[in-house]
């Protein structure tokens, strides 16, 4: 049974085209094949200037029948209509379903097909491990979950295999939970306020019996040794959007990276960043923003003081998780390295 990725197909805009609207790479090929592996993010930037741009030329017509999806084998190519640019699919590769040949016109729907024939939007699997093995609670959700109080023989740390030991209200009804470590709390970095709790999959464990003063659990799976503190969750898929429509912001954005997955300093392409503003910033899923190096006060030695050199777009992210006050990105370029504290911005 294979396991269903909604893909975005490309299309023909029936509306006239504006260089104002979408910029052409000036390297820009004629024509691209296209490979297994490839994102449409990917063959966007080889043609546009501003990858996001995209639904500008690719725009979704649920109503178009008989969609031409793009497959590993195709061949896209860049034609002018009018003196205005146009994609069209020649569908000769062998990779395609018998039947489907020659020029047509790009018409994107939402379809469902096997996921490893579908050209993906972005790099999914970049993402994937953070819905896996992360998760932003309150502060209240925190302290209200049960924890671990011991493992067997008055052990510290357990694994797999093993029983445990928590205490605290359980879910009626729910027997597999998740085995989560509370980290360090994502803070807006102008007010303080705490605007969620990063939490770290340790494990699974399954409900066993219960006693006045404990519950006991079996260890089902663990990643790392799990120690008292740690608190149990039920079992939750937080789902991953299938396909990700890269786009423009429709709302002014300002806000801060606070925070990158991995533990590590220097943030690059494809890592995975934490924002201090989400919904509530009218900030959602899909959108593009710019990651800025902000500029340096120096020294006029001409005129005397000191002025401040404006910030420069270092890089560009996609938001793939909102919360109401606080996102998650996708690092997609990174022209120089970034770090905890850049500035985001529309791009």
């Amino acid at each position: 049974m294979f396991r269903k990725l909604l893909v975005v197909v490309f299309a023909l805009a029936s509306a006239t085209l504006t260089q104002a609207q979408v910029v052409l790479n000036a390297d820009h090929p004629d024509a691209y094949v296209v490979k297994s592996g490839d994102t449409l993010w990917d063959i966007s930037a080889l043609f546009l200037r501003d990858p996001w741009l995209w639904p500008s030329i690719w725009q979704i017509n649920p109503q178009i029948e008989n969609p031409h999806l793009i497959y590993p084998g195709d061949v896209v190519r860049l034609i002018y209509v009018d003196g205005q640019p146009r994609l069209v699919m020649d569908s000769s590769g062998a990779s395609r379903p018998a039947g489907a040949s020659g020029l047509v016109r790009l018409t994107p729907q939402m379809t469902s097909i096997p996921r490893e024939q579908a050209i993906a939007s972005i790099p999914i699997s970049q993402i994937r491990e953070f819905f896996t093995g992360t998760r932003v609670l309150t502060e209240e959700q925190a302290e209200a979950a049960p924890y671990m109080v011991a493992g067997p023989e008055r052990r510290i740390m357990v694994g797999q295999n093993d029983p445990l030991y928590a205490r605290g209200t359980l879910t009626p009804g729910i027997t597999l939970y998740q085995i989560y470590r509370v980290g360090d709390p994502y803070r807006d970095p102008g007010s303080r306020q705490v605007l969620g709790l990063r939490a770290q999959l340790m494990g699974t464990a399954r409900f066993e019996s219960q006693s006045p003063d404990v519950s006991r659990f079996a260890v089902l799976e663990s990643t790392q040794e799990i120690m008292p503190g740690d608190i149990l969750l039920p079992l939750e898929q937080d789902n991953l959007d299938a396909v990700l429509y890269p786009r423009a912001p429709d709302v002014p954005v300002s806000a801060q990276i606070i925070g990158v997955e991995g533990g590590i300093s220097h943030i690059g392409q494809l890592n995975v960043v934490a924002l201090n503003r989400g919904a509530a910033a009218g900030i959602a899923n899909g959108m593009v923003l710019g990651v800025m190096e902000s500029g340096e006060r120096v020294r006029d030695r001409i005129g005397g003081g000191s002025v401040q050199l404006p910030d420069e777009r270092a890089g560009l992210l996609i938001v793939f998780k909102t919360l109401p006050n606080l996102s998650f990105g996708l690092i997609l370029e990174a022209e120089k390295p970034l770090a905890v504290g850049s500035p985001v911005v529309n791009p």
